[in-house]
């Protein structure tokens, strides 16, 4: 991948349902077991997931055992689960959870009411016999998919205090059609929809900070221009930048009125903040060698970028108040690709370490880096989860790139979904607003 290649980009969505969201309180015990799933070592919980009671009472129906698989992937993806196997407890009345080895247990009902539906989900404390949480979802019948995911989210912030990421969507770049376009998925690959049909590269998505809309570079045009797209309205694309030379890779601010680009107009690729019509609001880099991959914090007062003036790639921050930038990284020869937290401490980014490139975090202080990644192949383009606690990546093994995710300690990395050809520059969308 080398520095350059990141100046041609390196680096859905939610359709959100009328759900109704019922809470019910939950006894205060359920306040109290936030876990710090990014701790080494920490042991995965077991968790047991039984098939969904009807409203009749029935536990052997196929949408009973539908939702409660449903349940079982969303929170396996989270990656501190492990799921209990159905085939130890099936069939028996009353299951010895404890002797099972069962530290909680989801206990779900649904009813249907003609084109209705109602989801209810309880979380169950095996060792206290407690019921610590439990929610209601209604909505209709064919959106049974995006409730259970709601509850999986829910049930992830009973255990961590903030909600999963079930309900997410990752935008990576394809060449399944030939071509590198840009895509959109659900973390678990299965609602995979194509977003540009341009017949030319395609690079370097970005979502807006409201995650309704998806920036991108591509070259149809004869120039390296940058458009965004209305997932809302997918035929719906405007240019954002389509000035001489580089228009790259924007980071939206957190606000969503602004972002930071690469444009190359006046000569040496360099960082300009711009208003979301495209306008320039000033410029942030002035020929101090070449800038690019802007990450805003989650405050939006700095950003992180990568630049060469020190002679290698590194990267930088910069506060936007005083444009006075400091150098973060100090070892290794090439680290570019940088996204800052959600959580505000660290940065991830991509290190070259002979020969391959591989992930790496900092903290916004600086200090000592951590690697993530270990293995066969060259790993590049890390992306935060909305949460802050994993990170996806693609990785490149025998000629073949595909997307993984791992937690932001490196733990439990594994593929993500599995699709036709090649799948490179992955970018998790935030939480919608």
């Amino acid at each position: 991948m080398k520095f350059f290649r990141s100046l041609l980009g390196s680096g859905a969505v939610f359709s959100l349902l009328m759900v109704t969201f019922f809470f019910l309180v939950p006894s205060a015990s359920a306040e109290r077991i936030y876990l710090d799933i990014a701790s080494s070592g920490v042991r995965k919980l077991v968790i047991a997931v039984p098939s969904f009671v009807n409203g009749e009472g029935n536990q052997n129906t196929a949408t009973g055992r539908d939702l409660a698989r449903l349940l079982e992937e969303g929170l396996r993806f989270h990656g501190f689960v492990r799921i209990l196997d159905a085939h130890r407890y099936e069939g028996q009345h009353r299951p010895d959870w404890r002797g099972l080895g069962a530290d909680y247990v989801v206990t779900g009902r649904y009813s249907l009411t003609g084109e209705r539906m109602s989801i209810d989900g309880s979380l169950l404390d095996v060792t206290s016999g407690d019921m610590l949480a439990t929610r209601n979802y209604q909505g209709k019948a064919h959106q049974r998919e995006e409730m259970a995911l709601r509850l999986v989210d829910a049930l992830v912030e009973a255990f961590t205090g903030e909600p999963g990421v079930a309900q997410s969507s990752l935008a990576f770049i394809s060449d399944a059609t030939g071509r590198k376009e840009v895509y959109i998925s659900d973390v678990f690959g299965r609602k995979v929809r194509q977003v540009t049909r341009h017949h030319h590269l395609c690079v370097s998505p970005r979502f807006t900070a409201d995650g309704r809309q998806l920036a991108y570079t591509s070259y149809h045009r004869g120039n390296q221009d940058l458009f965004v797209t209305d997932l809302d309205q997918s035929k719906k694309t405007r240019t954002l930048s389509r000035r001489r030379g580089m228009n790259l890779a924007p980071a939206f601010s957190p606000n969503n009125r602004s972002a930071v680009v690469t444009l190359s107009k006046d000569g040496n690729p360099d960082l300009y903040l711009i208003t979301m019509d495209g306008d320039i609001i000033k410029r942030l880099t002035k020929r101090a060698g070449i800038n690019v991959s802007p990450s805003f914090s989650p405050d939006g007062r700095s950003i992180c970028f990568v630049s060469d003036r020190s002679g290698r790639p590194q990267v930088y921050i910069m506060d936007l108040q005083t444009m006075r930038a400091r150098r973060l990284t100090f070892k290794g020869k090439e680290n570019v690709e940088p996204s800052w937290s959600p959580r505000g401490d660290k940065i991830v980014y991509t290190r070259l370490v002979q020969g391959q490139y591989h992930i790496y975090t900092i903290s916004v202080n600086g200090g000592e880096s951590t690697r993530i990644t270990s293995g066969a192949g060259s790993y590049e383009s890390p992306t935060w989860s909305p949460d802050g606690r994993l990170i996806a990546f693609s990785r490149k093994v025998n000629g073949k790139m595909e997307i993984y995710v791992a937690l932001a300690n490196g733990e439990g990395m594994r593929p993500m979904f599995a699709l036709e050809g090649n799948q490179s520059y992955p970018r998790w969308s935030p939480r919608m607003k």
